[in-house]
C-alpha cells in the first residue's frame, strides 16, 4: 500500500459541520450570496475587457485547441513589458498559477543537500514544496515590531548556512502585507551574490503595493520572479501564472515542466487583456482597497486587545491580532461564516501564530466590508458574552 510523503503541509483547520476542506470550500464556493474575504481573490472588476476576452475564446471554441507549450508570445512579452524586464535580459514561462511556479523553482533549484530558508508567517505551501526537493526548510519566525513583520536580510544572515541554496521572499508577505524598501533588495542581492544562493521573489500582490521594487533589477543572475494573474487581475479561479528569469535559469526549468501540452487557452485570452487593459481599472481597485483598509481598521480599533500588525498593509490582506483580546480567531471565523462571511483563522499561514490572528482579505465591494465590520463587533460581543 502506498504511505502519504511526509512533507510539510499547510495546516486547514476545517469549520464546524464540514468533514473535508475539500466539501467546507466547495460550499463556500456555491454559495452566491457568501461574502469572500478568506482567500485574498479579487471581487472588483466590472464586465470589461477581461471577460469579454474570456468569452470570445469560448465562442470561438480556441478551447478545443493547446495552446503554445510555454504561453502565447503576445502574452509573454506584455508581462514583461508590466515588470520593465523587457531588455532581453530575461525569459518567461507562462504557467497555470503561481503555486505551479513555485512547485517548478523548488523542484529545478534545490538538490537533496540544500536547505530553504521561509518565514512563518508565509504561504506555508512554499514549505511543502522546499520539502520535497530539498534537506530542510528553516522557517524563520517574523512574527514582531523588531524585523518589521517580514524576513530582513540580517535574519537571513543569522540563519543560512553552506547548504543554503534558496531564500523565499514574498512580497507584499502574505498573510500580513508587509512589503520590502529598495534598501533591503539591494542587501539580499548582496547575500545571494556573496554567497551563491537564489531569491525567489514571489510578488503576487505587488500591484497593491504603494511603493514596490523588483529583486530582479538588483541581482537578475540570482532571482527567479514568481508572477500572478489571481489577485490584482481577478483571475484566480482561471489559474494562470508566470515564472521570469534569466534564460540560463528558465532553461533549466523547462526540463521539468510537467504541464507541456500548455496552460488554458481561455485564461490566457484573459490574462492578454487583463494587461492590455490596466491603465484603466489598476487605480479604481487599488483606491477601494485602501479604502477599504481604514473601515476595517476602524472596527478592529474598538476592541480592546485587537490590533492589526501591519497597517497600512501594502496587500489586499491583513492579520487581526485578537489574542490579547482574549478571542480565538476559529471562533471569530465560525460566527463570521454562519453570516455569510468567508474568512481564515491564521494556522493556514502560520505553525507558530496561528492561533494569534485572523486574516481577513478586502479586494471586495465597500458595502460588503461595512457589513463584516458590523458584524465582526457583534461577533467579538458574542464570544465574549458566552
Amino acid at each position: 500500500m502506498i504511505s502519504p510523503k511526509k512533507y510539510a503541509k499547510a495546516a486547514k483547520m476545517i469549520p464546524k459541520g464540514f468533514k473535508t476542506p475539500n466539501e467546507f470550500f466547495n460550499y463556500v464556493y456555491n454559495d452566491e450570496d457568501m461574502i469572500w474575504m478568506g482567500q485574498n481573490t479579487n471581487h472588483l472588476h466590472d464586465e470589461n475587457g477581461i471577460m469579454n476576452a474570456m468569452m470570445g475564446s469560448i465562442r470561438k471554441r480556441n478551447y478545443c485547441k493547446y495552446p503554445p507549450p510555454e504561453g502565447f508570445p503576445e502574452l509573454k512579452e506584455l508581462v514583461l513589458e508590466d515588470l520593465g524586464l523587457n531588455d532581453g535580459r530575461f525569459d518567461i514561462l507562462i504557467t497555470a498559477g503561481g503555486t505551479e511556479s513555485l512547485y517548478l523553482c523548488a523542484n529545478d533549484i534545490l538538490e537533496p543537500e540544500n536547505n530553504t530558508i521561509t518565514s512563518d508567517p508565509g504561504y506555508l505551501i512554499i514549505d511543502n514544496f522546499a520539502s520535497r526537493f530539498g534537506d530542510h526548510v528553516k522557517s524563520v519566525p517574523i512574527y514582531n515590531q523588531e524585523c518589521g513583520y517580514k524576513l530582513t536580510p540580517d535574519l537571513v544572515r543569522e540563519n543560512m548556512d553552506d547548504n543554503t541554496k534558496l531564500v523565499i521572499l514574498i512580497d507584499p508577505l502574505n498573510p500580513l502585507g508587509s512589503c520590502y524598501t529598495k534598501e533591503e533588495l539591494k542587501e539580499f542581492a548582496d547575500i545571494a551574490e556573496d554567497n551563491d544562493i537564489y531569491l525567489l521573489h514571489d510578488i503576487t500582490y505587488r500591484d497593491f503595493a504603494r511603493d514596490h521594487h523588483l529583486m530582479a533589477n538588483y541581482a537578475p543572475e540570482h532571482t527567479i520572479t514568481i508572477y500572478s494573474f489571481s489577485k490584482i487581475y481577478g483571475m484566480a479561479g482561471m489559474r494562470i501564472g508566470g515564472i521570469i528569469g534569466i534564460p540560463e535559469v528558465i532553461n533549466s526549468i523547462r526540463s521539468i515542466v510537467i504541464n507541456d501540452l500548455g496552460t488554458n487557452v481561455v485564461a490566457q485570452h484573459g490574462a492578454i487583456a487583463a494587461l492590455k487593459t490596466k491603465p484603466e481599472w489598476l487605480d479604481r481597485i487599488r483606491n477601494t482597497t485602501r479604502g477599504n483598509q481604514k473601515i476595517i481598521k476602524e472596527a478592529v480599533d474598538q476592541v480592546e486587545g485587537a490590533f492589526i500588525p501591519v497597517y497600512p498593509s501594502d496587500g489586499n490582506m491583513m492579520a487581526i491580532d485578537l489574542y490579547d483580546a482574549g478571542i480565538k480567531p476559529m471562533d471569530v471565523a465560525n460566527y463570521l461564516l454562519d453570516r455569510k462571511i468567508f474568512t481564515r483563522e491564521g494556522s493556514y499561514t502560520s505553525k507558530l501564530f496561528g492561533h494569534r490572528y485572523l486574516r481577513v482579505s478586502y479586494s471586495i465591494p465597500t458595502e460588503q466590508v461595512e457589513y463584516f465590520g458590523e458584524e465582526f463587533l457583534k461577533a467579538i460581543d458574542a464570544i465574549k458574552s458566552k
